[in-house]
């Protein structure tokens, strides 16, 4: 694959975890990558590591926190490349208690907080992004999502999340996959296709020390939506391949 035919992918949060691991798979298939990163000291050495492995990956500076950034980051892409063909929003917070369900309890900081980085920020730089997706001949929009943000699964006795009730994290989650439904439906007609990805429980910083999968693992199901091919679906939840309950 010639670098003219390569294929280009941003992933927020990419200097570390699950992020890190999608960069390195698709890496591997011979994507260009450009790891977005809160500290760019930290993006640059997670490149150093992608090295290693034979990746090609430039790190960027990106907080998802800052809209700023989405218009240099922009400009960078459209001036370097021309064109995206992979964003993958991978980047979030968990800031709850996992202890107890304390909705009643939960504060507006909290929620602004983890909605602010978990599906405004998704939104905002997606938006920024967007014409650039619109130029590749097979966009792909992969939202990192959740288990945690079926509604459905929430409200059924018995299921795996039904006693696991972070609210401020499930909310955002289940807005996230809301907008993955809406942007699907208005891009439907376009060659771009957006999915919410649930990468399973992953022994990473967030997942903790009780996680069951392997990074390695975790990773997958995004660089299965980031590579779809052009009868693959849109406006799907998914996991491993499997489709879950909104």
């Amino acid at each position: 694959m010639s670098e003219q035919t390569k294929k280009v992918a941003l992933i927020t949060g990419a200097n570390k975890g699950i992020g890190l691991e999608t960069a390195r798979q698709l890496g591997k298939l011979g994507v260009t990558v450009l790891l977005g990163a809160r500290d760019l000291a930290k993006g640059e050495a997670a490149v150093l590591e992608l090295k290693e492995d034979g990746v090609s990956a430039r790190a960027v500076k990106l907080n998802v926190d800052s809209p700023a950034d989405y218009t240099v980051v922009a400009k960078m892409i459209e001036k370097e490349f021309g064109l995206l063909d992979i964003l993958i929003n991978n980047a979030g917070v968990l800031i709850d208690n996992r202890k107890a369900n304390e909705t009643s309890t939960t504060s507006a900081e909290l929620l602004r907080k983890t909605f602010d980085t978990n599906f405004f920020a998704v939104v905002g730089l997606t938006q920024a992004l967007l014409p650039l997706l619109r130029k590749s001949e097979a966009g792909r929009i992969v939202n990192l999502s959740s288990i945690l943000g079926s509604n459905t699964l929430h409200a059924t006795p018995g299921s795996p999340v039904y006693d696991a009730k972070t609210f401020a994290y499930d909310a955002s989650k289940a807005a996230l996959n809301s907008f993955s439904i809406h942007l699907a439906h208005e891009l439907k007609d376009t060659k771009i296709k957006v999915n919410s990805a649930h990468p399973g429980w992953v022994k990473t910083e967030m997942g903790g020390e009780g996680a069951m999968l392997e990074i390695e693992e975790g990773a997958q199901t995004s660089v299965e939506l980031a590579l779809l091919p052009e009868d693959g679906p849109t406006g799907g939840y998914f996991h491993l391949g499997k489709s879950l309950p909104w």
